[in-house]
């Protein structure tokens, strides 16, 4: 999961780099700060603006729970929060195992918005209109899917790709 987070306010961040010697800031490197979490595992980054981006979480709910615990801990250490954290999902990564293989010289051939170049790297690149993902095929029937904003997007579009190979018969299952 990517979050996106603002709480409309300006932070003093070598202030928190002071306050919490684990987290990582080099302004001469990147103008944000690194705040990492054990549970839920993830890195908050820290800009002073007031904006943060949460990388690493399973989950939506976890995607909260990380940027409410950094927020308290900051809270906590007297770091003045006067709004609570307006937090958006901005991509979820998904990795799905279809447990069959996958033709994808065939899939490339047969399905638009398709970049296939085995050379250059081994998956089919798909990219499908709605929901709006891009979704990385593999002969191994392994895919992952970008792109989402919602869970339910990516299982939406995973269900509709397994459908699209099937009546293609561009998958096939190992016999039971």
């Amino acid at each position: 999961m990517v979050a996106s987070v603002t709480i409309n306010q300006r932070l003093d961040l070598a202030q928190i780099q002071k306050t919490f010697p684990d987290v990582e800031y080099k302004p001469a490197q990147f103008p944000g700060l690194v705040f990492r979490l054990q549970k839920p595992k993830t890195a908050t980054l820290i800009f002073s603006s007031g904006k943060m981006v949460c990388t690493g979480a399973k989950s939506e709910q976890e995607s909260i729970k990380a940027v409410q615990t950094v927020v308290k801990l900051l809270k906590k250490e007297g770091f003045l929060i006067q709004q609570e954290p307006q937090i958006e999902i901005q991509n979820i990564v998904a990795s799905i195992d279809l447990h069959g293989t996958i033709n994808l010289e065939k899939a490339a051939t047969q399905l638009e918005n398709t970049m296939y170049e085995p050379e250059q790297f081994p998956g089919l690149i798909f990219r499908m209109a709605e929901p709006k993902v891009v979704i990385l095929m593999f002969a191994s029937g392994k895919l992952v899917c970008t792109g989402a904003k919602t869970e339910k997007e990516v299982y939406d579009a995973v269900y509709k790709l397994k459908k699209i190979l099937e009546e293609n018969n561009l998958i096939t299952y190992p016999s039971r």
